[in-house]
């Protein structure tokens, strides 16, 4: 059986191994014994798992994925809202959690045009029939906070295994974080900047081996820098 390792960098078409031990996840297919890539990218393996995380592209949506989107029109049976990408997605009223008498409410009221909402893709007929839905325990309208963009191709490098990475960054710097499948990331904390820079950092350097250690170390830089500052105002 030939060796598979994390981290692995590879190409379209590339065999990543040859064995019936591990299933082809995202960006991979299986051929005979074998699991090939399909895209530019990183080999990653979780669970007997092998996918390959992309080192650039465009967001495709999925359903479960988690998205951060802007409001952009109302409509008499709910709300058509922009995910940065070239889909058209909708959120219906049966994707709210509460009942809407709309002979008695204005959706505005519900979500207004510009409103940033975090949703779940929850029904994916084609490209022109999208929908998502704010039924999740984890949805919610941001109403503070900011929001920054990275590369949708290198979310899974931000969210990390198991959620270690951006765990990492939220525990450093104390802030809140909601991360979007499609590249939109909210954060609200006193350390934001520094979060904001760890997640850059991220973003930048993907491919690099040790990536968790560096931000560690950009981390724990950060807020003694800041921690230095500040005594040096009192």
């Amino acid at each position: 059986m030939t060796e598979v390792k994390d981290r692995d960098f590879v190409v379209p078409g590339d065999e990543i191994i040859k064995s019936m031990d591990y299933l082809p996840g995202r960006n991979c297919f299986r051929e005979n014994d074998s699991i090939f890539a399909k895209r530019l990218g990183l080999v990653s393996i979780e669970n007997r798992v092998i996918s390959v995380i992309p080192l650039s592209g465009v967001y495709i949506p999925r359903t479960g994925d988690m998205v951060i989107g802007e409001v952009k029109d109302i409509q008499s049976n709910g709300w058509i809202v922009d995910i940065d990408s070239s889909y058209r997605v909708f959120l219906p009223l049966s994707g709210v959690r509460e009942f809407i008498d709309t002979t008695k409410t204005d959706l505005s009221r519900i979500y207004d045009v510009g409103d940033m909402i975090y949703a779940k893709v929850s029904l994916i007929k084609n490209a022109e029939s999208i929908h998502i839905s704010m039924q999740d325990t984890r949805s919610r309208k941001f109403r503070d906070g900011r929001i920054i963009m990275i590369g949708p191709a290198k979310v899974p490098r931000l969210i990390g295994k198991q959620g270690s990475m951006v765990n990492l960054v939220k525990t450093k710097t104390g802030c809140k974080i909601s991360v979007g499948q499609n590249g939109r990331i909210w954060l609200e904390g006193e350390k934001e900047e520094l979060a904001i820079k760890a997640i850059k950092t991220i973003e930048k350097e993907s491919y690099i081996n040790g990536l968790t250690d560096k931000i560690s170390e950009l981390l724990e830089k950060g807020i003694k820098e800041k921690d230095s500052n500040e005594k040096g105002k009192q």
